[in-house]
């Protein structure tokens, strides 16, 4: 996307993974994925990062992950509250704050692909379980397979879970569910509440995990539903139980199904959720509350998230990538980029 600013000189608005910022047209270029438009990403040359603070640090990046949500950003201004800062999905980047902001990695690559999915993924499913009050011995469900659900699974056999469930309706996903121990439950072949209450002979579950958030869709995977997955949660865990709703929910929404929930309101039974005295955690993850110690599962051989990643592709094809992500199609369940 391009501009041109009052003096004429042409000034380029580059967003790379969901950030943005503006550079005159003279610069040392690399290569950056770069927002267009919602839904349309491109592989551009924009301007290298520079040092504009001593706490700086310059970063060469070897990998980098596809993120869901930067798929469904819907406007420019939802674009802009996301920060002032480049992303990484590029060759090179800047890390402000570097003292604080920089996690610090053994040398090598052995564990290079399960580092990466430390800068959101792996923090986020954990946060999940964390939110939804879980303790070990217990029993969780988690709506939505995608990457997070699939680390939200993943977290709660780490932290000893006894029984969990995975809900989804591609068959992808909910195959890697089955490969780390977690139950497959296809939401397309039959309420999912009930097949859960089936297999555990009519008990409800202790915890809940809302993976999915405001673009939850119906069985036929067709009609988006924001208010399905909480309404679901409501009636599959039990009486003093909780839930974590790590999925993204937004104030506004243009393109949602009803008036209400375009400004944010959706509907769900309280009453039900206050009769059950349930607790209910939400928010967006504080990545750096968890990653330290997640670094050192994985370097301790106690994690290994990568499981998760399903394509390892150069910069260039993040294009097809995104729109083979976003379809939920050919496999594509993580996506890591080599620029």
């Amino acid at each position: 996307m391009s501009l041109f600013a009052k003096n004429g000189r042409r000034i380029y608005i580059y967003i790379v993974a969901g950030y943005r910022t503006r550079t005159p047209t003279l610069f040392k270029a690399m290569r950056a994925v770069v927002y267009e438009k919602p839904f349309t990403v491109s592989v551009l040359e924009v301007p290298k990062p520079t040092i504009l603070h001593p706490d700086d640090v310059i970063v060469k990046v070897t990998t980098t992950c596809i993120c869901g949500r930067s798929t469904t950003i819907n406007s420019f201004a939802a674009l802009m509250a996301m920060g002032p800062y480049p992303g990484g999905q590029a060759e090179y980047v800047r890390v402000p704050f570097a003292d604080f902001n920089a996690l610090v990695l053994p040398p090598g690559t052995e564990h290079e692909e399960d580092f990466a999915l430390l800068a959101d993924i792996f923090p986020t499913g954990w946060h999940g379980v964390q939110l939804s009050g879980f303790r070990p011995g217990e029993s969780v469900v988690v709506f939505g397979a995608g990457p997070v659900g699939l680390m939200a699974a993943y977290s709660a056999i780490i932290r000893g879970a006894s029984n969990i469930f995975v809900v989804d309706r591609v068959p992808e996903r909910l195959q890697k569910a089955k490969e780390i121990g977690a139950t497959p439950i296809d939401f397309s072949a039959s309420d999912p509440v009930e097949q859960i209450l089936k297999l555990r002979g009519g008990k409800e579950v202790d915890r809940g995990v809302d993976a999915v958030g405001y673009q939850a869709v119906t069985s036929d995977g067709k009609t988006e539903q924001p208010n399905v997955v909480l309404e679901s949660l409501i009636r599959v865990v039990r009486p003093t139980g909780g839930l974590g709703i790590p999925g993204l929910y937004v104030p506004s929404d243009p393109g949602a199904p009803d008036s209400a929930a375009a400004k944010g309101y959706i509907s769900f039974p309280f009453g039900k959720l206050f009769e059950k005295g349930l607790s209910l955690g939400t928010g967006q993850c504080n990545v750096k509350a968890y990653n330290r110690y997640l670094r050192d599962l994985i370097i301790a051989g106690r994690a290994k998230p990568s499981f998760v990643v399903s394509h390892n592709l150069t910069l260039d094809a993040a294009v097809e990538a995104y729109e083979k992500f976003d379809k939920r199609i050919d496999g594509y369940t993580k996506v890591l980029l080599h620029p």
